[in-house]
């Protein structure tokens, strides 16, 4: 099986209404993403999916974040954990990238497996379709 993986990062703002804690306050992350593709088929060219495309829609997801305040995106529901960013992202990849099979690890075919979601070096979220 091969795998590849881009990064991308943004900026934002975000508060977690049902917690009690510092994070209940209004307060932002430089988050760096992580979307992992596998498969074992790779193309033509000896590639499983092209970086460019990848990173290409990685980075226009994270544009759609970049420096908002992600309680004010309906799709958290007033909660953007970094679980619920990891879901959001990794739904938008796979509706972008049409060569991306959705959850059929068993064709061979190039599928997003994970999105990993980094609030801080040490704190991370992922997302395993």
């Amino acid at each position: 099986m091969y795998e590849v993986r881009v990064e991308a990062d943004f900026a934002a703002a975000h508060f977690l209404k049902d917690y009690h804690g510092k994070c209940e306050n209004l307060h932002g992350h430089n988050y760096k993403v992580y979307a992992h593709v596998r498969g074992n088929n790779l193309d033509a060219g000896g590639m499983l999916l092209d970086f460019t495309e990848l990173k290409a829609s990685l980075r226009k997801t994270c544009a759609l974040l970049d420096h908002k305040n992600l309680n004010d995106c309906d799709y958290f529901k007033q909660n953007p954990s970094a679980e619920r960013i990891a879901t959001f992202i990794a739904e938008k990849i796979i509706d972008d990238i049409p060569a991306i099979e959705k959850k059929k690890k068993d064709t061979g075919s190039a599928f997003l497996y994970a999105v990993d979601v980094f609030e801080t070096d040490t704190s991370r979220a992922r997302y395993i379709l």
